[in-house]
């Protein structure tokens, strides 16, 4: 696992630098429609059925108010419309984001 060095909004986008000089960007609209937590994903039943709800976004849905650090492996936003229970590990930031190419 990559460790997060720096991270912060830049527009509509969430940038991220990693250990050994990565970066990668996810946008904010990407990032809310892939929030890990319960309400938006859903948790299994007493069967193990997971039925995938339906998202409410309103207005600030996709405008970040706050992040905060969740131990050395994860961030946890905190979004203008009142959601703040996703917690996203760095790996699954690492896999939605968009390395850049520092290539001449």
């Amino acid at each position: 696992m990559k460790r997060l060095e720096n991270f912060a909004v830049i527009g509509d986008q969430l940038a991220l630098s990693w250990d050994g000089g990565d970066e990668s960007y996810i946008s904010l609209e990407r990032l809310r429609h892939n929030c890990p937590c319960a309400v938006c994903q859903g948790e299994p039943d007493a069967l193990g059925r997971v039925v995938k709800p339906v998202p409410k976004m309103g207005p600030g849905a996709f405008e970040i108010i706050g992040i905060d650090r969740v131990g050395g492996y994860a961030l946890q936003p905190r979004w203008a419309d009142g959601h703040n229970s996703g917690i996203y590990g760095f790996d699954y930031l690492e896999r939605l984001g968009e390395p850049t190419d520092h290539s001449p």
